[in-house]
């Protein structure tokens, strides 16, 4: 497709762009960069504290808390920064749609490519955490989600990216719609608190997957990715393909306006 053409044509351009706009989010600051690592980290941290120590949480079952709890909530952080920061990235970077010949399919992978410093920070500090308290993880679990995560990111950011340069208010609905995601979706709640037929609706829920797909490169008793003969693998994938197709089919047709609009 047009798409992977010109990412792959352009995807040093895309590394290096995404490398300034990480370096740019804290140009401003003494500290520079270590702000855009310190601050998820802190929230990290403060979310343990509340929930293991204060609250004295029990959705860890057998497994330590902290165990549990970082590499879902690792996955999640870099899933919502990601998208949060390409679907606006379109208007971020509208010097470059209307004053410079560039490949504006390209655009959302950039912001994408800057999320994902923070991002792969989050999932080492989750997998040292883990390795601390004897939990070693499987590397091709973790490359393999990792990999479902850029996958859904792409396709969900084409629609939403599309969108949000088109109707600007969208970016507003959109960081309530990322908000409420993160309480459906089981990051400091536990799936076995659910039965029967909601279990199986939340499974099927993307960032279910990725985020318990995650957890099962550090504790066995989430199995989501191989679950029913690979069930929730084969619906994760289906759902990301026909959610590229679309949004892939709405930034193609919107893909003309961009610079009329910005």
């Amino acid at each position: 497709m047009d798409f992977f053409k010109t990412l792959y044509q352009n995807r040093k351009l895309a590394m290096q762009l995404g490398r300034n706009d990480f370096k740019n989010r804290f140009a401003n600051t003494s500290l520079g960069t270590i702000w855009g690592f310190a601050q998820p980290f802190v929230f990290m941290l403060t979310y343990v504290i509340v929930f293991q120590y204060i609250l004295k949480t029990g959705s860890s079952g057998k497994y330590p808390y902290v165990v549990w709890f970082l590499p879902g909530m690792a996955m999640w952080m870099f899933c919502s920064d990601a998208i949060l920061n390409s679907s606006s990235s379109i208007r971020n970077y509208s010097y470059l749609v209307k004053k410079v010949v560039f490949p504006v399919d390209i655009i959302p992978v950039i912001s994408i490519t800057s999320s994902s410093f923070i991002g792969m920070f989050l999932i080492y500090i989750a997998t040292m955490v883990s390795v601390a308290y004897g939990y070693f993880p499987n590397i091709l679990n973790i490359i393999y989600i990792v990999f479902c995560a850029f996958c859904f990111i792409i396709a969900l950011t084409r629609f939403t990216s599309a969108l949000t340069t088109v109707v600007p208010d969208f970016s507003q609905l959109l960081t309530i719609i990322i908000q409420l995601c993160m309480w459906f979706t089981p990051i400091i709640w536990n799936l076995d608190m659910l039965e029967g037929i909601v279990c199986i609706l939340f499974k099927v829920f993307p960032f279910t997957y990725l985020v318990e797909g995650f957890r099962q490169a550090f504790i066995s008793n989430s199995t989501i990715i191989t679950e029913h003969f690979g069930l929730y693998s084969i619906i994760f994938w289906v759902i990301t393909i026909l959610m590229f197709l679309w949004g892939n089919s709405v930034f193609k047709r919107n893909k003309k306006d961009f610079a009329d609009v910005l």
